[in-house]
């Protein structure tokens, strides 16, 4: 199984890439076309393929590419967001139906497992809020208040599973875990045990939409009623793009001299935060830990993050071996709840995005919603999560510290190249973006020594990508594209790669 990153997360040990079984009809008009094959596609998917449509999920790599094979794999009723500052955005209410919301998605996660005997290692398991400081102190004492008014217990308890010197720590019940990938290849074998049909490396090119959708993809025209991208975050240039902000996310599977494993979820309280749990993996215990999270393209050396990670991590633990180290990426909204129904201006294309570093749990809490808008059918939480939702005051000072930054890209990158005197000075595996006779170059030299030349400007929508050394890939700042080191595209909103420069059309021969 591939991912789309240049280290191998946990979630990758022992999977081969999974084959489906269906065929494709061609002529065949679906009812829904959904494009992605991670948890929210594929969850998507299967519910809505229960309820009688017939669906065509469409996935431009192997299913688990993206950021469902980069996850650390916690399952929470609580949300990065805590439920003081959804009431502060939003209003109690709110917070009590996203508490509901987040109850429900759970249950429906646990009955799937059971009714498909899909074996993923699910287990509930408490989680654990940790304060270091006097501030951070008053921060869980506020945020366990608004977590008991929302409907989640939260209770503050003697003893936490951690070496961290915490002042308080509070314990949620009923939070769970499970083997990310292993849960998605459940999914799309349910998905397709009820009907449904399922095509990797299949990528959807542009779509047209008369009295269906005509989708262009790289294995020929799908036609489809519905249109779904549960692609992280939607295609083509729109609303939720300066909505959402890329980061990424920092983490490793290690394993402990002792033998002694915590048991439950571990966070702290420090922005960004720190997060741990165990999981055993073929009859072997790793304690996952994750952290160091920044804006996506504004740390070029992301490996001094893994090395400040490892660091932070050997003064905690007695070590054996760190044996996986990744970073994925993720989106965060501007008032802090995801977007999940219509996609902005559209009338039967979905999407799903925004779910910050909740993405197991949001991702498969946006499956039943759009099932439920795509049967036509009542959610108490659709309102409350709409992408065309209007909140002039909520996460309004985060939406313009976001977009300015953007704009910052747009106008500011385009000058502020490193001058490369000679190709010669970049080492194998190194990358950088230079200026070579006053044109735009993005210069990779591979293993065996090869320069590859590429123009750095993101096709989606002009910013100028960053080199991500640790993964090995040009990231798009601006709106989270990635691209690999020879310009293929990884992960969208981008439909296309970075164009590759011919050394003639360099030198201006």
């Amino acid at each position: 199984m591939k991912r789309d990153g240049n280290m191998e997360s946990l979630w990758q040990h022992g999977m081969e890439q999974y084959q489906p079984v269906n065929q494709w009809n061609r002529d065949e008009i679906y009812d829904v076309l959904i494009v992605g094959g991670g948890i929210t596609g594929l969850t998507t998917a299967l519910l809505l393929q229960q309820s009688g449509k017939k669906c065509i999920v469409a996935e431009a790599h192997n299913i688990g590419f993206g950021t469902t094979g980069g996850t650390t794999a916690h399952l929470n009723t609580t949300l990065d967001s805590s439920y003081d500052q959804i009431e502060k955005n939003f209003s109690k209410e709110a917070a009590q139906h996203i508490a509901i919301g987040l109850k429900e998605t759970l249950v429906m996660i646990e009955k799937l497992i059971s009714q498909y005997n899909i074996d993923c290692s699910f287990s509930y398991q408490p989680a654990y809020l940790i304060a270091e400081t006097i501030q951070e102190q008053q921060m869980l004492e506020t945020m366990v208040e608004a977590t008991n008014r929302a409907g989640v217990q939260a209770a503050f308890v003697p003893h936490a599973p951690t070496p961290l010197p915490y002042r308080k720590a509070c314990m949620i019940e009923q939070q769970a875990q499970f083997h990310a990938t292993k849960y998605i290849y459940g999914l799309a074998k349910a998905y397709e045990q009820e009907g449904g049909v399922l095509l990797q490396y299949c990528m959807v090119n542009n779509t047209a939409h008369d009295e269906y959708f005509t989708a262009d993809t790289s294995l020929g025209e799908i036609k489809a009623r519905k249109l779904v991208y549960a692609t992280h975050i939607p295609p083509g240039i729109n609303l939720l793009h300066f909505r959402c902000a890329p980061y990424r996310s920092y983490a490793a599977a290690f394993t402990l001299r002792s033998g002694e494993y915590p048991e439950g979820l571990i966070y702290d309280l420090k922005d960004p935060y720190n997060y741990f749990r165990t999981q055993e993996v073929d009859g072997k215990k790793y304690l996952i830990a994750g952290g160091c999270d920044h804006k996506t393209g504004d740390d070029v050396n992301t490996q001094e993050r893994f090395r400040e990670l490892e660091a932070y991590l050997h003064n905690l633990y007695d070590i054996d071996s760190i044996d996986y180290k990744w970073s994925s990426q993720y989106f965060n909204s501007a008032d802090g709840l995801p977007y999940i129904g219509l996609l902005p201006g559209h009338t039967e294309t979905y999407t799903a995005t925004g779910y910050s570093g909740n993405g197991m749990i949001l991702g498969s809490l946006a499956g039943i919603i759009l099932c439920d808008l795509l049967m036509e059918q009542p959610n108490m939480y659709a309102d409350l999560l709409s992408p065309s939702r209007i909140k002039p005051i909520a996460g309004f000072k985060e939406f313009v510290k976001e977009n300015a930054d953007v704009i910052s890209k747009f106008i500011g990158m385009r000058f502020s190249y490193e001058k490369v005197s000679q190709l010669a000075e970049l080492a194998p595996g190194d990358a950088v973006l230079a200026k070579w006779e006053d044109k735009k170059v993005a210069l990779y030299k591979d293993d065996n020594g090869k320069i590859h030349a590429l123009d750095p400007v993101c096709p989606h929508a002009g910013c100028l990508v960053a080199w991500n050394m640790a993964e090995k890939s040009w990231d798009c700042p601006c709106h989270g594209s990635r691209f690999s080191c020879n310009g293929a595209l990884l992960t969208g909103p981008s439909r296309k790669g970075l164009t590759s420069l011919l050394w003639e059309d360099i030198e201006g021969d």
